[in-house]
């Protein structure tokens, strides 16, 4: 698993840093988590391939965080992009986007899908055999969701040794892995405990955009690998993320630790302050695995 940041920062615009965007890679899909202003030349920054996007995730409708959609769509459709986009996000993102499209007489060679949210209640949006995304409902001064994006369990590892020792075939491989038992042409029956490893443990991410603290998030993201959470303002300006509905680093942290999450990563910092390691040391106060989103920065898992 492997997140890529491309903006991490609140909506006033500067020219050192982004508004909020990110690339999640997991087991072969390339998600885009929001889409704020400069996301297509992020990407290019940070050389991540265009073509290999085909879900969007948008978390809500400030411009922050999604007005940069319009412009990845359009370079998408300047670049002869066959394959279909699908975009999901609150109601009004379809609107919003045709109309653009509308009036600069643009329209994509390729099938454009708009997924729109309305639910309070959290829901899964995407689903394969790899992966499933569901949404994490957040409390901001309009419609907002975050998404928790899990991996499925895998495939059972095949024990090469195990299995040239009992001189198993290579056309019952996929089966193994599929964690069923062997019987062999003597009538004896092999365990599939005995020719494989357990799969790898899947891993999970939350995303959570623009809220203020809400602790019924928590049973949602329980026990997940990794925690994005927005910290806007310090604690001494608590007053302001009650106000414009955001959260401080300590709101975070506390969530982190009754979530029981395994890391936590900071963003979406107000551009007020000097030093956004301000921001880590808050939330240290609470929970020790602390991470800061930084524009171009790439976490593996």
């Amino acid at each position: 698993m492997k997140l890529t940041i491309l903006g991490c920062y609140a909506a006033t615009p500067r020219t050192i840093t982004n508004p909020t965007s990110q690339v999640l890679e997991i087991r072969n899909h390339m998600f885009l988590i929001d889409c704020g202003e400069g996301t297509q030349v992020q990407l290019r920054k940070n050389k991540l391939k265009f073509s290999k996007i085909s879900h969007v995730f948008i978390s809500h409708l400030h411009g922050d965080h999604f007005y940069g959609l319009v412009g990845l769509i359009s370079t998408f459709m300047l670049l002869n992009r066959q394959t279909d986009l699908h975009v999901y996000g609150p109601k009004g993102v379809k609107e919003i986007i045709l109309l653009q499209l509308r009036y600069s007489n643009s329209f994509t060679g390729y099938n454009l899908y708009f997924h729109e949210l309305t639910s309070k209640e959290s829901e899964i949006v995407y689903e394969d055999e790899k992966v499933l995304v569901k949404t994490i409902p957040l409390k901001h001064r309009i419609y907002t969701n975050g998404f928790l994006f899990q991996e499925k369990i895998g495939d059972r590892k095949l024990n090469i040794d195990a299995v040239k020792e009992y001189k198993i075939d290579t056309c019952y491989y996929q089966k193994i892995k599929n964690g069923s038992d062997i019987t062999l042409d003597d009538g004896t029956t092999i365990q599939n405990e005995e020719i494989t490893f357990d799969p790898i443990q899947p891993k999970s991410y939350a995303f959570c955009s623009d809220t203020m603290y809400d602790e019924s998030i928590i049973p949602i993201i329980e026990n997940c690998d990794v925690l994005y959470h927005e910290t806007t303002f310090l604690e001494s300006e608590a007053d302001k993320a009650e106000k414009t509905m955001h959260s401080t680093p300590k709101q975070a942290a506390t969530i982190a630790v009754k979530a029981n999450v395994k890391q936590l990563i900071l963003g979406h910092y107000s551009t007020r302050y000097d030093s956004i390691d301000l921001f880590r040391q808050e939330a240290e106060m609470l929970f020790s695995d602390v991470l800061l989103a930084e524009d171009g920065k790439t976490f593996e898992f």
